[in-house]
C-alpha cells in the first residue's frame, strides 16, 4: 500500500508531535539531567527562571565582548601589519579612547551588577513559610523532618531498583505545589551541600550549623537533585528526590507518613543500614 506525499507528511507530523509531547511530558514528570544536555534544566521556581534569565543575559554580554575583540585584533592584523603599515604611528595617548576602555567596562558591571543584586536578594530573603522541611546531610544519605505537620522524620537513601538510576530513592521529600517551602540544612558528621538544578538551590549542610533557604515550586512532579559536597567514598550515590503534588494529595501524604514514620523526630529508617553500596 503505497502513501501519498501528503499522508507521509501528515504521519511524520502527527509522529513528531506525539514525540514532542512525551518528552515534555517526561520533563514535567521528571526534571534530570538529559544525554548531551548543554542547557540549565528547565526552571520550576520563580528563583531558577530568574536564574536563567541572568545567565542568558550573561551570555549575550559576554558574546558581545568576545566578538567585538575579535574584531578589533582583525583589524589591528590587516591593519597595521608591516606590509600595510610600513611606518608606524607614534602616537602615545589618545584621550576619547583612554576614556572609553574605562567608562565602557565600568557601565557594563554596573548594568551587570542590578540584576545580579536583585536575583541575590530574592534567593537570601526568605518570604513567610508555608511549610518548613528540616534535612540533615549524613554519610551517606538525607534526613528529612517536618515539623510543622506532627513532627516526623524519615531518611531518604538511593534505591537501587529505581529509576532514574542513581537519582531514585526509597522515600522522596514531598512537597504542596505553589507553596513556599523554608529548608533548613545541618549535616550530622562531614559537610553536604543541598543541590536542587531545577529549583536554583544549592546550600551547604555543616555540622553544628542551621543554615537556611527556600523554593516554590510551580509545578508537579519529580524532581532530583544530588549531594554536591565531596563527603566521602559514597558522595556519589546520595541523591535528592523532591515529589510536588496538590494540596489534597500532600495532606494525604502526610497522613500517611504520621502513621509510617515514627513520631518524636524518630526515623524508621536506622542509621545502622549505612551507606548504599
Amino acid at each position: 500500500m503505497k502513501m501519498s506525499n501528503g499522508q507521509m507528511g501528515r504521519r511524520l507530523l502527527g509522529l513528531t508531535a506525539a514525540g514532542m509531547a512525551l518528552v515534555a511530558g517526561g520533563m514535567a514528570f521528571a526534571a534530570q539531567p538529559q544525554p548531551w544536555e548543554i542547557t540549565l534544566q528547565p526552571a520550576a521556581t520563580p528563583v531558577m527562571e530568574n536564574i536563567i534569565s541572568f545567565h542568558n543575559l550573561l551570555l549575550v554580554i559576554i558574546t558581545l565582548i568576545t566578538l567585538f575583540v575579535l574584531a578589533l585584533l582583525v583589524i589591528v592584523v590587516i591593519k597595521f601589519n608591516a606590509k600595510a603599515n610600513p611606518v608606524p604611528s607614534r602616537t602615545t595617548h589618545n584621550t576619547l579612547i583612554e576614556v572609553a576602555w574605562t567608562l565602557i567596562p565600568v557601565l557594563i558591571l554596573v548594568g551587570i551588577a542590578v540584576p545580579s543584586f536583585r536575583l541575590l536578594f530574592q534567593q537570601l530573603d526568605i518570604p513567610k513559610a508555608d511549610l518548613t522541611v528540616k534535612v540533615t546531610g549524613k554519610q551517606w544519605y538525607w534526613s528529612y523532618a517536618y515539623p510543622d505537620n506532627g513532627k516526623f522524620e524519615f531518611d531518604s537513601l538511593m534505591a537501587q531498583d529505581k529509576q532514574p538510576r542513581l537519582l531514585g530513592v526509597d522515600n522522596e521529600m514531598v512537597v504542596p505545589v505553589n507553596k513556599v517551602i523554608r529548608v533548613q540544612t545541618t549535616g550530622a558528621d562531614v559537610i553536604h551541600a543541598f543541590a536542587l538544578p531545577a529549583f536554583g538551590v544549592k546550600i551547604d549542610a555543616i555540622p553544628g550549623r542551621l543554615n537556611e533557604t527556600w523554593f516554590k515550586a510551580t509545578k508537579t512532579g519529580m524532581y532530583y537533585g544530588q549531594c554536591s559536597e565531596l563527603c566521602g567514598k559514597d558522595h556519589a550515590f546520595m541523591p535528592i528526590a523532591i515529589r510536588v503534588v496538590d494540596d489534597q494529595e500532600f495532606a494525604s501524604w502526610v497522613e500517611a507518613a504520621k502513621k509510617k514514620y515514627a513520631s518524636g523526630g524518630t526515623s524508621t529508617y536506622a542509621s545502622a543500614a549505612g551507606p548504599t553500596q
